[in-house]
């Protein structure tokens, strides 16, 4: 198959398939944040201790990021992807035996190095069969999924916790990875030369000069917005459930009915952004991102500030969409900017940082508040620290052709 024989149809298809991939691992990450409620109760373990364990996934993700992405450039996406999948629903299911604190920061970064291939490799499939103009959109529909699934799963985690329990709910994910990993490998049918793009330029071989890749300011500026805005979001879903329980006074069930708002703003921001970005005039796409993180920065201090719940929520689902903006602008960038050749290692490179970001800021923000004896407003000062560092990334961001890295 060349990849001008991909017919529209079969790229849809693609894109649905990778779709229920991204959403199965959204799931994964999203429905810790709940379950670690009910694990740190079996462990009896500290909000320290549920800091590691909600950042030890993320280390193993950030550490796999780089030579995912190198590995799909070298030996095939559709392979590294196939083994993503394999490794991370392995490692889900293990998380159902976890008897201590440190079998369950084994077991989840194990599971981050699973799941760290398949992001980069997702991402050069889609600048491989898609063209340019089209980019923005099939990356926001796959962001979308996080969107859906943080919709889903606050009630769908209560509903689990509730009657089967944590141990037989990671089971069952497990499972679903397999059935996923065999439609993978089933249907997923990619061109002989995944080096080319898909108007059938040839962007070079899939050798990467790793060396290059680093000397470019674009790859370092998209680092630094990476980790800001990841350490933003992260920082956010992984401690708003602990948060509203112990300082807001509300139980499980009505969590999740409150969380259902800001997940249906992310799912349109992120699925809306991906329209406005592909047709957004050069140069604005760093205007709009310095913006809205500017915004995120407001919105975070009016959050930790509110007088009730209410309030709390209606900020949250302000700073939801601007959040989903800035997420879905940053790996757009890193496809329509680079040689599909090396998207790959770019999106492995630059994900790093958003990543690392998901490592340390759950754990951050355990530390702080055992410090702060139960207080968050430091926590939520350092993220609108993050968004402030974002808004200086986006704006020097350089993306001249004379600063690009060229196949």
């Amino acid at each position: 198959m060349s990849t001008n024989e991909i017919t529209k149809k079969s790229r849809n298809v693609i894109l649905a398939l990778l779709f229920l991939g991204w959403s199965l691992g959204n799931l994964d990450r999203y429905i810790m944040n709940y379950a670690v409620v009910s694990i740190t109760g079996d462990l009896q373990l500290d909000a320290s201790s549920t800091g590691i364990i909600l950042s030890a996934f993320f280390l193993g993700y950030a550490i796999m990021q780089i030579p995912g992405g190198w590995l799909a450039d070298k030996f095939g996406a559709k392979k590294i992807l196939l083994m993503a999948v394999i490794v991370w629903s392995i490692f889900t299911g293990l998380t159902a035996i976890a008897w201590s604190l440190t079998a369950m920061i084994v077991i989840r970064f194990l599971f981050g190095i699973g799941e760290g291939g398949f992001q980069p490799s997702s991402s050069k499939i889609i600048a491989t069969i898609f063209p340019k103009e089209e980019r923005g959109r099939a990356m926001s529909i796959m962001l979308t999924s996080g969107g859906i699934v943080s919709l889903i799963v606050p009630l769908l985690a209560a509903y689990l916790l509730g009657t089967i329990g944590w141990r037989m709910m990671f089971v069952i994910i497990g499972a679903i990875g397999a059935i996923i990993a065999f439609l993978y490998w089933k249907y997923i049918k990619l061109p002989e030369a995944e080096t080319a793009d898909s108007d059938g330029t040839d962007r070079g071989t899939s050798k990467v000069n790793f060396k290059e890749l680093l000397k470019t300011p674009l790859m370092w500026n998209l680092i630094v917005a990476y980790f800001c805005i990841y350490a933003v979001n992260w920082g956010l879903v992984s401690w708003i459930p602990t948060y509203l329980q112990k300082n807001r006074g509300l139980d499980l069930m009505s969590i999740g009915w409150a969380q259902t708002i800001p997940a249906i703003t992310t799912i349109i921001g992120v699925y809306g952004s991906g329209y406005i970005i592909d047709k957004l005039p050069k140069g604005m796409e760093k205007v709009l991102g310095s913006i809205s993180c500017a915004v995120i920065g407001i919105l975070l201090y009016l959050m930790f500030t509110a007088k009730t719940v209410t309030l709390f929520i209606g900020y949250q689902t302000v700073v939801s969409l601007f959040i989903a903006f800035v997420i879905t602008l940053l790996p757009v960038i890193v496809l329509k900017k680079l040689p599909s050749s090396i998207t790959g290692s770019a999106m492995g490179v630059a994900n790093t940082g958003g990543q690392l970001a998901g490592f340390v800021t759950p754990m951050a923000i355990g530390f702080m508040v055992d410090a702060f004896n139960g207080s968050f407003d430091a926590a939520f000062w350092m993220l609108i620290g993050f968004a402030l560092i974002c808004i200086v990334s986006l704006v020097t961001l350089n993306d001249e052709k004379g600063t690009l890295l060229r196949a």
